[in-house]
């Protein structure tokens, strides 16, 4: 996703003058070819998290659609009070770049973990949160940003994630990856998407039955009516890389109509302390594919 994400960005940089980005000393081996050929619309503010964005916020007050980019939990848990104040307080067109959201550092353990994110991250005014599952998302949801300068949250994975679905319209509602007209439906947001559609596979497989898989990029502003492709479904099940407290599956809870029901799986905050892969660490929250397959289960019971 990350590949995806410079890619637009230079694509972008061309078409509009007024792109900036700036880094906390990391993406190292991706944004160098933005540094390159705008080296006068490129900033490496250093470790310096809430510096990177006053900075950001100063460069946008001056006409700029500035993006930061750092690890996960960096440009955002550390500098909230710079997001809040300084971004989104001014409705300044910022857009915060989180990568490796999530597991995906898990190797580094509990500091580099971003699993509160979207919780802190909705609650700010005037912000678009957006978490895509793919390489394809994140260019649909960097256009719509593009297209639409504001105060912003792009939360990405880190590398490697395979293309789930063509895609257009972020901003219309949820992505039907997997379409069925199912009791059940599987709904994820980020990149934890490609589990709900590899569990929607294994259930075909084992039980031959067909299961709607949707993806949620875009998790701020919406309504109950953004998501009611959801709603025609009896049961939902839902997956996050973050923990339940604040996250996706909560934020159905307090949309849905009473003719839905849903369950959720998310990071178990008992699990904080834990170091591994981010496989392994999905695994140890129930976020697997045999682990889905058994919610998904229990609820068509």
């Amino acid at each position: 996703m990350r590949t995806a994400f410079i890619n637009e960005l230079i694509r972008q940089a061309r078409l509009n003058p007024r792109l900036f980005l700036v880094v906390g000393d990391l993406g190292f081996s991706v944004v160098e070819p933005f540094a390159k050929e705008f080296p006068g619309r490129y900033l490496n503010a250093g470790v310096a998290e809430q510096n990177m964005t006053s900075v950001a916020a100063g460069l946008a007050s001056e006409g700029y659609h500035v993006f930061t980019y750092s690890i996960a939990n960096f440009p955002t848990l550390r500098c909230l009070e710079q997001i809040r104040n300084d971004v989104c307080y001014h409705n300044l067109p910022v857009t915060v770049v989180a990568v490796g959201a999530g597991l995906a550092y898990g190797n580094a353990g509990y500091t580099h973990h971003g699993v509160q994110d979207l919780a802190v991250m909705r609650t700010l005014p005037n912000i678009t949160v957006l978490s895509p599952a793919d390489p394809g998302e994140t260019i649909g949801c960097m256009r719509n940003l593009c297209e639409s300068p504001r105060p912003s949250y792009l939360r990405l994975g880190k590398a490697g994630e395979r293309p789930l679905h063509d895609t257009t319209g972020v901003e219309r509602g949820p992505l039907a990856i997997k379409p069925a007209r199912s009791r059940l439906a599987l709904a994820a947001t980020g990149s934890i998407a490609a589990v709900a559609l590899d569990a929607a596979r294994e259930i075909k497989n084992r039980f031959g039955m067909e299961i709607a898989v949707y993806s949620c990029p875009w998790l701020k502003p919406v309504t109950q009516e953004f998501f009611k492709p959801l709603w025609e479904h009896a049961c939902l099940l839902t997956l996050e890389e973050h923990v339940g407290a604040g996250g996706f599956g909560e934020l159905l809870r307090a949309l849905q109509p009473g003719s839905c029901r849903i369950m959720s799986l998310s990071v178990r905050e008992e699990n904080a302390g834990l170091v591994g892969s981010q496989e392994f660490l999905r695994a140890s929250s129930g976020l697997s594919v045999e682990a889905v397959v058994e919610s998904a289960r229990e609820l068509l019971v």
